[in-house]
């Protein structure tokens, strides 16, 4: 799974903005002929990366090659169970990339249009959020 080697402070904050903003970046395809893109916004944790690359991978035959255009470098914390208010905040539990509405989060090119799009619906079903398949004009 993606972790970050290092990270400037430990716990951050949310974030109040969640939701109210579109991408400004990676919004276009870079490398490859096809991509998921992201329609609204969520936090996606590196499991869910994970299981997506899978799903891709799988379904491409390991043939083509994919591209991950997020990295989730965000910790999130959690406290244990039972847990009475007040004592702080919780320890890091684990991370996730902040994506917003037209993220560009997954490219795949080397195979076919109709073999990349059902590769691409497989791979969303493992997100938290809407997704559209987008190919270079």
């Amino acid at each position: 799974m993606l972790i970050p080697k290092k990270v400037k402070h430990r716990k951050w904050h949310k974030g109040r903005a969640r939701g109210k903003r579109v991408a400004t970046r990676c919004t276009n395809l870079a490398f490859g002929q096809a991509g998921l893109k992201a329609m609204t916004e969520s936090w996606v944790t590196s499991r869910q990366i994970e299981a997506a690359r899978r799903a891709m991978t799988r379904a491409i035959k390991r043939g083509g090659k994919i591209w991950i255009r997020i990295f989730p470098d965000k910790p999130v914390t959690t406290k244990g169970a039972e847990m009475p208010m007040g004592k702080g905040k919780g320890a890091v539990d684990h991370y996730v990339a902040v994506v917003r509405p037209g993220t560009v989060m997954f490219e795949i090119d080397g195979v076919s249009p109709e073999l990349a799009k059902e590769a691409m619906d497989l791979a969303s079903y493992k997100l938290p959020c809407k997704t559209k398949v987008v190919f270079r004009d």
